[in-house]
């Protein structure tokens, strides 16, 4: 007999705030425990804010990178060093030191419907 458990859906709401200002767009990427890409979205920004909501996950352990695409691109603009000049962030606000944090570290376990808020680092 299966695990009812395991067919359980469940609603992920991310908000994304302070937001330097209202221009382009929040590009965001969802992750599976594994690393493995869920979906791509794309946010609207309103007074400082983008905030995703996704349906029908199943529990279980995800992450997600996103960051503030003010020239609505579709890239990350970076100096001639490589340091971003628009705005970035993972889930559980994990910071890493000279490049992006360890995966583990923006790892979630997701096992009922969940509001995440983060903030993006901006150079």
């Amino acid at each position: 007999m299966a695990n009812a458990f395991a067919f359980a859906q469940v609603t992920l709401t991310i908000d994304i705030v302070n937001l330097r200002n209202n221009q382009g767009s929040v590009l965001l990427g969802l992750y599976d425990g594994h690393q493995a890409q869920v979906m791509g979205l794309a946010g609207a920004i309103k007074n400082g804010r983008a905030t995703f909501r996704v349906d029908n996950l199943v529990p279980g352990k995800y992450a997600f990178k996103f960051f503030h695409d003010e020239d609505n691109n579709g890239r990350m603009a970076a100096n001639a060093l490589g340091i971003p000049e628009e705005g970035f962030g993972f889930s559980n606000n994990a910071r890493g030191f000279m490049g992006p944090p360890a995966f583990e570290k923006w790892v979630f376990e997701l096992d009922g419907n969940k509001t995440i808020q983060c903030q993006p680092k901006y150079f």
